[in-house]
């Protein structure tokens, strides 16, 4: 049925405490949350043995995602951030930089750039909107993956999806583009 909540279970499997939800899904996910947490969807015909039995095969790859997720968090969090103001203005100059590129199919007219407090995301393009907003925390890191971010949400005004296009769009423009996105983890 629309709109109705999945049916979530607190459960434990060799000492991992796990969030399962029961939901309109084909297989079994797992994934980490930035709060750390651990989150399973589970199709509506498996059990939770099943989620359980997931867990535990994927032990190693949860204990080490948490781990790489608390120290890349230290990391961000340990300088200090700027004032929005500032920031925006930084981002406002490297748009303007790759802007040229992106003119013709954005008829001439800039997008609007935007800053904000994000935790999951560097950036976030609306293309109907025309408008890009950037994390503050990108800010503190190193200007190659900031303008490979800026790159690639400019790139959703070709292409809105990470479909392989997409990719292409990207990788004409910053052929070591992996290796930007890399600086970033």
């Amino acid at each position: 049925m629309p709109g109705r909540k999945p049916e979530v279970t607190l459960r434990t499997a060799g000492g991992i405490n796990y969030e399962a939800a029961r939901r309109r899904v084909k297989n079994l996910n797992i994934r980490v949350r930035l709060d750390g947490s651990v989150a399973v969807s589970i199709p509506l015909g498996c059990s939770w043995a099943d989620a359980d039995r997931l867990v535990l095969e994927r032990r190693e790859w949860i204990e080490r995602s948490k781990a790489e997720l608390t120290a890349r968090q230290a990391k961000m969090y340990r300088q200090p951030l700027p004032e929005k103001a500032e920031a925006l203005a930084h981002f406002t100059r490297m748009s303007d930089e790759v802007y040229p590129a992106f003119a013709a199919v954005l008829g001439g007219q800039k997008p609007t750039i935007k800053v904000r407090d994000m935790t999951s995301r560097w950036g976030v393009c609306v293309p109907a909107k025309r408008q890009i907003t950037f994390a503050l925390q990108l800010y503190n890191m190193p200007a190659a993956a900031q303008i490979y971010v800026v790159v690639h949400e400019y790139c959703h005004f070709l292409v809105p999806n990470h479909s392989m296009a997409f990719w292409a769009q990207v990788e004409r423009i910053l052929p070591d583009w992996k290796a930007r996105r890399m600086l970033l983890k």
